[in-house]
C-alpha cells in the first residue's frame, strides 16, 4: 500500500483553477438557474414547487445518462488527448454524440406518451401530478436540443476547452430568467402559464444553449478541428473495442444511479408534498454549495486521463493521491457553507410553518451527508474514472446504492416513517462507504488502465 503524496508544484494547481474555475462558474449558474425557478413558481404554493421537483427529477435521470456518456467518452477522449491523436479524439466525439442522440429521442418519445405514468410514479397526489404533466409536456422537446449540446460541451474540457460550457451557461442563463419570468407571470402580453411556462423558458435557453454550442464546435474552433464530414464516418472496429471496454461500465453506472437517485426522489415522494418541497429547497442550496467540488471532480479526471495517456505512471498516482486530499479538505468546506447559507436561503421562500420546520432539519441532515458527497464525487467521477477504472466503479457505484441505500431508506421512510432527515441519510449511505472504499482502491495502484491496453 502507497503513501499519500501531496504534489507541491505550483503549475499542478495553476493547472486544476484553469479547468476547475469554468466549470465550477458554469455549475454555479446553472443552480442560479433552478433556484430562480424553484422561488419563482414557489409564489404559487407547495403543489407547483412540488411538482416541478418531481418533474426535474425524471429529467436528472436522463440528464445521468448524459453524464454517463461524457464520463466513459472523457476517459478516451482525454486520454487520446494527451497521447496527440486528435484523430481519435475526434471518433470520440462522433461516438459520444450519436449515443446522445439515441438516448434524448428515447426520453422524448417516452414522456409524450406517457406523462401521467411518470409522475405517478413519484407521487399519488392528484393535484402534483397534473401539474406535472404540463411541465412535462413542454420537456419533451428539450431532450434532443440538450442531450445533444450538453455531451458536446462538456467533451470539450477534455480536449483543451473549458471555457464552452461556461460561456453556453452564460448564455442559456440570461435566456431562462427572461423567458421564465415573461411566460411564468404573463409578462408583455404572453399568457400567465406558471409551472408550464417555467417549461418553456427551460426549452427556449436549451435551444440557445444548442445554438451556441455547435457553433462553435463545427465553426469556430480549430483545437480540435471537428467538422460535419467527421460525423458521417462510422467508428472503426478497434475504436468500439476500446470504447465499449472503458465507457460502458460508466454508462451502465451512472444509468444505474440516476435510476436509484429517482428510487430515492419516490420514497421521498411518497412521504407527501411537504417533503417533496423541503428536499427540493435542500437540493438546490446543495448543489449551489458544491458547484467548486464538481469542478475539481472534472480537473481531476480531464487532469489524470491526460497524464496516462503521456504514459506517466506515476505522476498520475500522485495526482490521485493529491486529489483526494484536496477531497477531503474542500468538503469540510463546503459542509459548512451548507451550514450557514442554508438556513438563511429558507427566508427567500413562501413556506408552511409545517414545511420550515421540517426544511431545517433536512438542510442539517445535508450538512453531514455533503463532505461524504465531496469525497467520493472526486475519487469515483474523477480520479479513478479518469484512470480507466470504469469497471471497479460500476461494481461500487451499483452494490452500494441498491444493496444498502434503497433498501434501508425505503424501510425508514415507507415502513418505520422515520423523520425526513433521518431517511434522507439513510437513502444516502452508499456515499459514507465509497468515501472510505475507495481510497483503499486509490492507494492500490490498481485503478490506472490505459486506453490502448487491455484492462487487468
Amino acid at each position: 500500500m502507497r503513501k499519500v503524496t501531496l504534489i507541491k508544484d505550483p503549475g499542478f494547481y495553476r493547472r486544476v483553477l484553469v479547468i476547475m474555475l469554468p466549470v465550477a462558474i458554469q455549475q454555479a449558474i446553472n443552480m442560479g438557474v433552478n433556484m430562480l425557478d424553484t422561488m419563482m413558481l414557489g409564489s404559487f404554493g407547495e403543489l407547483q414547487l412540488s411538482a416541478s421537483s418531481l418533474a426535474n427529477q425524471y429529467y436528472n435521470f436522463f440528464t445521468i445518462f448524459c453524464m454517463g456518456i461524457i464520463g466513459g467518452s472523457s476517459v478516451l477522449s482525454a486520454q487520446y488527448w494527451g497521447a496527440g491523436n486528435k484523430e481519435k479524439a475526434r471518433e470520440t466525439f462522433n461516438m459520444a454524440l450519436r449515443l446522445a442522440l439515441g438516448v434524448s429521442l428515447f426520453f422524448a418519445l417516452l414522456t409524450w406518451f406517457l406523462p401521467r405514468q411518470i409522475m405517478t410514479i413519484y407521487t399519488n397526489e392528484a393535484e402534483v401530478i397534473e401539474y406535472g404533466m404540463k411541465y412535462l409536456r413542454i420537456t419533451t422537446f428539450v431532450f434532443v436540443v440538450h442531450g445533444t449540446s450538453l455531451v458536446a460541451a462538456q467533451l470539450m474540457r477534455s480536449v483543451g476547452q473549458p471555457r464552452l460550457g461556461l460561456y453556453v451557461s452564460i448564455v442559456s442563463f440570461f435566456v431562462n430568467l427572461f423567458f421564465n419570468w415573461v411566460f411564468i407571470f404573463g409578462k408583455f402580453g404572453a399568457p400567465r402559464m406558471e409551472i408550464a411556462g417555467a417549461a418553456l423558458g427551460t426549452f427556449l435557453a436549451r435551444v440557445s444553449e444548442f445554438a451556441v454550442t455547435f457553433w462553435f464546435i463545427m465553426v469556430k474552433d480549430k483545437t480540435l478541428g471537428l467538422r460535419l464530414k467527421h460525423l458521417k464516418h462510422n467508428p472503426s472496429g478497434e475504436f468500439f473495442a476500446n470504447y465499449f471496454r472503458l465507457g460502458a461500465p460508466v454508462l451502465l453506472s451512472d444509468g444505474m444511479l440516476g435510476l436509484g437517485n429517482n428510487v430515492i426522489s419516490v420514497v421521498l415522494g411518497h412521504m407527501g408534498a411537504a417533503v417533496v418541497a423541503a428536499n427540493a429547497i435542500c437540493m438546490v442550496i446543495d448543489r449551489l454549495c458544491t458547484v467548486i467540488i464538481q469542478g475539481v471532480s472534472n480537473a481531476s479526471g480531464i487532469i489524470v486521463g491526460q497524464t496516462i495517456g503521456s504514459g506517466d505512471k506515476e505522476r498520475a498516482l500522485q495526482q490521485g493521491e493529491t486529489f483526494y486530499l484536496l477531497s477531503v479538505i474542500m468538503g469540510a468546506f463546503t459542509a459548512g457553507l451548507v451550514g450557514v447559507f442554508g438556513p438563511l436561503s429558507m427566508k427567500m421562500y413562501n413556506l408552511t410553518p409545517e414545511t420550515v420546520v421540517m426544511t431545517r432539519q433536512l438542510m442539517w441532515a445535508y450538512v453531514f451527508v455533503v463532505f461524504f458527497q465531496c469525497i467520493q464525487s472526486v475519487m469515483t467521477k474523477g480520479v479513478l474514472r479518469g484512470g480507466g477504472d470504469t469497471k471497479f466503479l460500476m461494481k461500487a457505484d451499483v452494490l452500494f446504492l441498491w444493496v444498502v441505500s434503497i433498501p434501508v431508506g425505503a424501510i425508514a421512510g415507507l415502513v418505520l416513517h422515520l423523520p425526513a432527515w433521518l431517511t434522507l441519510i439513510c437513502l444516502k449511505l452508499d456515499l459514507i462507504i465509497k468515501s472510505v472504499w475507495c481510497i483503499n482502491r486509490l492507494l492500490s495502484g490498481k485503478w490506472i488502465h490505459e486506453v490502448s491496453k487491455k484492462t487487468a
